[in-house]
């Protein structure tokens, strides 16, 4: 439906967003390691990291020697594993745009508590519509669903900029393509459940994520924000080019979204 390029919402409590940096060092650390393996061993880490619900749930067992991590342990390690570079890109992207600001609303731990226990809730969302799948399931869809879910209900108002259709950027409230985007998720879920998409997966996370930032969010941080923001320029230059314009209010305005202040 769209791809998000950029939003207007500065930080408010922390200066940098480490651990939505830190999650997608990692996240193109372990796709990169598991690029230069061979298809067999990429296929083995797959399968070794990734989330199979017939194992969670007791209905088959991994061949001897494919074991990597504990099984308890693959509700969280499947959220890093990603089978290909456009998997990668689309949840890190919403990852980036998104998460800083969530984070900023939590905290850095509890943010990351936050984006694993919305991988987990993922997880077991997808286990519980499919007990005895034996196929992997892995990427960040889970967690970032909750990193959406979240932004929303802080942030519905706030402008952000989205490629739509892969075509088209309009900067938009971030209410209109987001819940858009949930009740795409909720509707696909509804009449494609055994997809190639884990639809589930992305339900989960979203409900996870709803819910968790009611409880950890900082006191005082309210939900809903009122106030429409717009995309504010980098520089204050009236000579600066083409992509400054004067504003209403005789401050200049950039036109493109290009960086934050």
């Amino acid at each position: 439906m769209f791809i998000p390029l950029h939003d207007a919402n500065t930080l408010k409590h922390i200066k940098v967003q480490w651990v939505t940096l830190a999650l997608i060092a990692l996240n193109i650390a372990v796709w990169l390691l598991t690029s230069l393996e061979s298809e067999q061993a990429a296929q083995a880490t797959t399968v070794g990291l990734g989330y199979i619900p017939a194992i969670a749930f007791g209905h088959a067992m991994l061949a001897q020697g494919l074991e990597i991590v504990p099984e308890p342990l693959t509700y969280l390690t499947y959220a890093f594993v990603h089978t290909g570079f456009w998997h990668l890109a689309g949840n890190m992207i919403f990852l980036w745009v998104f998460g800083d600001n969530v984070e900023d609303a939590m905290g850095h731990l509890r943010f990351l508590i936050f984006y694993l226990v919305c991988a987990a809730a993922g997880a077991l969302c997808h286990g519980l519509l499919t007990m005895t799948s034996e196929a992997p399931l892995v990427g960040a869809s889970g967690a970032v669903s909750g990193v959406v879910a979240a932004y929303v209900m802080l942030h519905p108002r706030v402008r952000v900029w989205v490629l739509v259709f892969f075509r088209v950027p309009l900067p938009l409230p971030a209410f209109v393509p987001l819940l858009l985007w949930i009740g795409q998720q909720f509707f696909m879920l509804a009449i494609a459940p055994d997809g190639d998409v884990s639809w589930g997966a992305h339900v989960g996370g979203i409900l996870a994520g709803a819910f968790l930032i009611l409880v950890l969010r900082r006191p005082g941080v309210p939900l809903f924000d009122r106030q429409i923001v717009t995309p504010r320029a980098v520089r204050n230059d009236p000579g600066a080019g083409p992509a400054i314009a004067a504003g209403t209010d005789g401050r200049t305005a950039q036109r493109f979204p290009w960086g934050r202040r």
